[in-house]
Parts: C-alpha cells; sequence; structure tokens
C-alpha cells in the first residue's frame, strides 16, 4: 500500500436526508478499496440540520474519517474547495456533490486512472463511454449537452465533460487551480479544467453515470444559464 490518502469534500447546503446516505456509501466503497480516506463536510450553516446529522455521523464512523468544517452562511463552491482544502491532510483531493447524484463507487476507478499515468487531474465524464445522466428531462439534458457542445466549440479543453464536478485532484495542482480561477458558482468547475489546460497539467477522464436529485431542489435555473454563457464567453476572451 502507498502512503496516498484521499480528502473527499463534501460541500453541502441542506443536505440533511442525504449526507447519511452518501457517507455510507463513501465509507463503504473506500474500506472495500483499502485506500486511506477521510471525508471533509463543509457545511454552509444549512437551516435544515445538517450540522447535526454530521455531528452524528462523526460519532459513528469516528472524527478522523469524517471532519467537520462548517461556515456561518453561503458563501459559494469555490470558496469551499478552498475551506475544505486547508483542512484536507491527503496529497490527493477528491470533490464530489453530497445530494446523490455522484455515486462513490465510481472513486476507485478515479484513482485507478489517476495512477494509471501521474496524471494531475481525473474528472468523471457523462459524455464518455458507459458514463450518461439519469432522471434529466429532454430539456435538461438539452440544455447540459448544449452548454457542453459550447464550450467544447469555443475552448477546445482536451476534457470532454467540462462542468460536471466530480474530480480527483492532485492537492498541490488544486491549490494551483483554484488560485488562478476567477470564476464562481457552476463555471468554476469547468474553469478549473480550462485552466487545467493552459497550465499544462495532465487530464485524465472516467466515465460516470450521474443521477438527479432523490431529495431537495435542482439549482439550474434560467438565470444560471444565462451566467454560464455569460462566463462562458468571459472565459474564452481570457484564456
Amino acid at each position: 500500500m502507498s502512503q496516498d490518502k484521499y480528502s473527499i469534500l463534501l460541500p453541502t447546503y441542506n443536505e440533511c436526508e442525504n449526507l447519511p446516505i452518501i457517507i455510507w456509501l463513501i465509507v463503504q466503497t473506500m474500506e472495500k478499496s483499502g485506500f486511506d480516506y477521510e471525508v471533509i463536510v463543509i457545511d454552509d450553516g444549512s437551516p435544515d440540520g445538517t450540522q447535526d446529522a454530521a455531528k452524528q455521523l462523526q460519532k459513528i464512523y469516528g472524527a478522523d474519517k469524517i471532519v467537520l468544517k462548517p461556515r456561518e452562511k453561503k458563501l459559494g463552491l469555490g470558496t469551499a474547495y478552498i475551506h475544505g482544502m486547508k483542512h484536507a491532510s491527503g496529497n490527493f483531493i477528491i470533490i464530489m456533490d453530497a445530494d446523490l447524484s455522484h455515486h462513490p463507487k465510481f472513486i476507485p476507478k478515479f484513482i485507478e486512472k489517476q495512477k494509471s499515468e501521474d496524471f494531475d487531474v481525473v474528472s468523471g465524464t457523462r459524455y464518455m463511454g458507459d458514463g450518461g445522466v439519469y432522471g434529466w428531462d429532454f430539456k435538461r439534458k438539452l440544455v447540459s449537452r448544449g452548454a457542453n457542445f459550447l464550450s467544447q466549440l469555443l475552448l477546445r479543453p482536451g476534457a470532454s465533460d467540462l462542468t460536471g464536478s466530480f474530480r480527483l485532484y492532485k492537492k498541490p495542482v488544486l491549490e494551483k487551480l483554484v488560485s488562478a480561477c476567477v470564476s464562481k458558482g457552476y463555471v468554476f468547475q469547468m474553469e478549473m479544467i480550462v485552466r487545467a489546460r493552459q497550465l499544462g497539467f495532465s487530464v485524465g477522464e472516467v466515465p460516470i453515470t450521474f443521477v438527479d436529485r432523490v431529495y431537495g431542489e435542482s439549482k439550474l435555473g434560467g438565470s444560471e444559464i444565462f451566467q454560464f454563457v455569460k462566463a462562458l464567453l468571459y472565459l474564452f476572451a481570457t484564456t
């Protein structure tokens, strides 16, 4: 066994129903695969009791495995990663959603892919191999495909899925990328991959299936789409 350790960052906001399930799945997967890991829960002051759920989970699985680093209020994804990274003891960082749209069973595949060619970044892709999306209506799929097509066309990123948020990074690489990024929200994920290419980092991809939220509201609306296109054009102009 190598000395690699994987810090899994879970930014949460109102995920008290999903958190016990996702953490159980992560623990099962990681224990079975034998990789050293920790889960860092970064809750942005959820009013629904997510933090209480996290404390219970910490009692069950131990404070060495479940690390709680809450924040006072909703501060967004980019800063959640920076906050989580500061507290991460692993030399690799895995970023995923806490809402069960990303299944932890793909994590060992990410790790194997990373080891196979010493990739700096490994990204989950819904648009390659047996990857795909479940539970989205036609409109949502169309928007997602359209966004991805536009991004490919304008940015030529060398990766097939730019807006996904299920990824593995070498910790120093993630630190460099985060400090190079200017976007917020959804576009942040896309910019990370574009900057990775710009800075000469290698990106591997693993096909994943993405499942739409089981509980709670999806956070994608018309204004997000507008913001996305605006940010995409900004990136196109500046990279």
